[in-house]
């Protein structure tokens, strides 16, 4: 999904489909939602995204209907549908479990849901050829879901849950069963289901690689609240916390004091025995205000002999060495002992490192190559 061509969020004529509205959600003493207030817009592939007990999943049961919030409204297509029970709303949802009926064909899986709405016979079947050909499942529309393999029963949900055209589709850790390549695939073929069909699709989901690949946007939550929500390219370069930042990806984080320098640049005075950092930041910081600076490994140069021209440049010794197939990640411990991480792509297929554990290096990156935060 191209973000230049689709963000609605970008425009303020657009209505949202669904707005939390200062919603929170207790259990007896216990805050799993905190005053939050969130839009999601039609056609949108939103992911929910954070650690067990962050809220997430509280979060869609709002949604489906299984739990009411104690506090706040939750519009869906203009209506409030805070006490609208589950089977009156346009929204299905898909659990990681799948819960297919066993006894019954791919065929009759499909279009139970419609069955139980006493559709019409011809439209129940031409709307379950749709579905089957839509998920790629034709030739298997007479077997049973054990006849079939983990990744086609998952698409075998995802058609029932499809095959009462909802408005909205919430995925609870969809994938989580299939293993990581057959994860993969099965996030692209979501990816095409959802452009396909134009449903709106939430999915909770712990693993930030899923998020970041489906997603059109991405919201992190922490403790109850979303700490940023944003497109996953903004998510991973201009992350607005450290708890973002650490959350997604692989990153450095270099606790210091900020001085202004210069137009929109900052010294980092982050050890006594080194010499400041420089960082560039849109974000102002007083003189002395406590900052961190977060950088990607990646962005990180790694090299035997001092850069002449780079603008920050320290010295360390490689501790580890994590080869990755495509890239390899040093751990670099400095002289004043904090450790650095650089990555470097494997592009040629060589027989020996050009570094190896105990070597002396330099890592260098530019001043903006790392993202200085508050907090």
């Amino acid at each position: 999904m191209s973000n230049t061509v689709f963000a609605p969020w970008d425009d303020p004529s657009e209505r949202p489909l669904i707005k939390f509205q200062n919603v929170t959600k207790r259990f007896g003493t216990f805050t799993a939602i905190d005053d939050l207030t969130v839009e999601i817009f039609e056609r949108e592939f939103f992911a929910l995204l954070g650690p067990s007990g962050c809220g997430k999943t509280t979060l869609m049961r709002m949604l489906a209907g299984f739990e009411t919030p104690t506090e706040g409204a939750i519009d869906l297509a203009g209506q409030n549908i805070a006490m609208v029970p589950p089977n009156l709303r346009s929204v299905n949802m898909m659990f990681q479990s799948y819960a297919l009926f066993p006894h019954l064909s791919i065929w009759d899986n499909i279009a139970f849901g419609l069955r139980r709405e006493r559709m019409p016979k011809d439209q129940i079947n031409e709307r379950v050829s749709e579905m089957l050909r839509l998920t790629h499942l034709e030739k298997f529309a007479r077997r049973k879901p054990h006849q079939i393999s983990g990744g086609q029963r998952q698409r075998v949900a995802l058609a029932r849950s499809l095959a009462k055209a909802p408005k909205l589709l919430l995925l609870d850790e969809p994938l989580g069963a299939l293993d990581k390549k057959l994860r993969q695939e099965t996030q692209f073929e979501l990816m095409d289901i959802q452009e396909k069909t134009g449903t709106t699709f939430v999915i909770v989901t712990h693993d930030q690689e899923e998020a970041m690949t489906v997603a059109s946007r991405v919201a992190v939550m922490d403790h109850g609240k979303i700490i940023q929500i944003a497109t996953p390219d903004k998510i991973y370069e201009e992350p607005n916390s450290v708890y973002v930042a650490d959350f997604i990806g692989d990153v450095n984080i270099i606790p210091g004091t900020a001085t202004p320098s210069g137009d929109d640049t900052f010294a980092i005075q982050w050890s006594e025995e080194t010499a400041p950092l420089t960082a560039k930041s849109a974000i102002p910081f007083a003189l002395d205000e406590t900052c961190h600076l977060a950088i990607r490994p990646e962005k990180v140069a790694i090299t035997a002999d001092k850069p002449d021209d780079a603008t920050n440049a320290v010295q360390g010794k490689i501790l580890d060495i994590a080869y990755l197939g495509n890239s390899s990640t040093y751990h670099v411990e400095l002289t004043n002992g904090a450790v650095i991480k650089a990555q470097t792509a494997n592009t040629r297929r060589i027989s020996r490192r050009a570094f190896t554990w105990e070597d002396t290096v330099w890592l260098s990156w530019t001043a903006t190559a790392g993202v200085l935060l508050a907090s």
